[in-house]
């Protein structure tokens, strides 16, 4: 499926799948995003099904709803008032798949062989191209990308892969999104920056465009420790510059402000913000009971500031915490009127 023209994306502020013959996907210089024009996506998924959806996703994994009709059925009702809103807004969106733990070791734990793991993310792919058949206007590109989690744990991982090691693991997974309509993949709560540049080197080796999407601690590094510019450096010195582009995820803005310098040269490279509504450290979030929905023009209103920051910030959604408010409020704060 060619991905349609940019069309009329609004700028912000500052400026069912084929089989693998029948698909070539994009390089990551004709992924429509990198035009500039403003692509909204989705908010928290797994706190959104299981706070209000009232669902069970052992091991915080919501790919386990797509071996049912009734899992996929709530898995598509969950992505329809985002698609909604791009569409109302004629903004681009990129369709993240639910599949943040379908690699290997998680898919173990919860007792899926290699043949249903390898089903189930095809079915991911399967879903997010039906559903972009179904909001395809022809107004704005819809972006189907392959949802790609850590090894280990997203907040304090215990084990830490080498980048060869990395390469070889998210290989499985990345292989097999490498075989349907995805358009790219995405890297996301990248805890230390060996396992993005294995991640990256995967997704080239399989012919896919892949972003990284770095989360950070409130003193605004990651959980390794190292500052996101050293991240973000190392991995671009250590791939030739292979990521597509960089996003920040599964953390508040006050977390980060000021940890982006205005003006440096790395923060060009970050073009997504996928922020939490809670201001709660990942330690306090692990603990939590209760979901902390934040609130949702305050979050929309930090994302407006962080624009002169980040200059090249143009794919917005949200993490643990929001929902379609969350990201609707950040689209009102940055979207110029027509």
């Amino acid at each position: 499926m060619k991905l349609p023209a940019p069309g009329s994306c609004r700028r912000i502020s500052n400026g069912v799948a084929s089989t693998p013959l029948a698909y070539a996907a994009p390089t990551a210089t004709q992924l429509p995003q990198l035009d500039g024009e403003l692509f909204l996506t989705d908010g928290g998924i797994e706190t959104t099904l299981i706070f209000h959806r009232g669902l069970e996703l052992p091991l915080f994994a919501a790919f386990v709803l797509l071996g049912d009709e009734q899992g996929t059925d709530a898995l598509r009702d969950y992505y329809v008032p985002y698609l909604e809103l791009a569409r109302e807004r004629g903004l681009g969106f990129v369709l993240e798949s639910p599949t943040w733990r379908a690699s290997p070791r998680w898919a173990s734990e919860l007792g899926y062989s290699d043949e249903q793991l390898d089903g189930l993310n095809r079915a991911a792919i399967t879903l997010m191209e039906e559903l972009r058949q179904r909001y395809d206007s022809g107004a704005a590109p819809i972006v189907v990308s392959g949802c790609i989690g850590p090894h280990d744990d997203g907040f304090s991982p215990q084990t830490k892969l080498s980048a060869a090691d990395a390469q070889e693991y998210h290989g499985t997974q990345i292989g097999t999104f490498a075989a349907t309509t995805a358009d790219m993949v995405c890297a996301i709560t990248m805890t230390y920056a060996d396992e993005a540049v294995g991640i990256t080197r995967a997704a080239r080796a399989a012919g896919l465009p892949a972003a990284v999407s770095f989360t950070l601690e409130t003193d605004g590094r990651l959980p390794s420790g190292q500052e996101l510019e050293e991240a973000i450096e190392q991995v671009d010195a250590e791939t030739d510059a292979g990521p597509a582009y960089y996003m920040i995820n599964c953390a508040h803005p006050t977390h980060f402000e000021e940890a982006l310098l205005t003006g440096a040269a790395w923060t060009r490279r970050v073009r997504g913000l996928r922020a939490n509504a809670s201001t709660k450290s990942h330690a306090e979030l692990d603990e939590a009971t209760e979901l902390d929905e934040g609130d949702p023009d305050d979050l929309g209103a930090r994302y407006a500031g962080l624009v002169e920051q980040l200059p090249a910030l143009n794919v917005l959604g949200g993490c643990c915490g929001t929902d379609h408010r969350h990201v609707a409020a950040v689209c009102d704060s940055l979207v110029k009127p027509a």
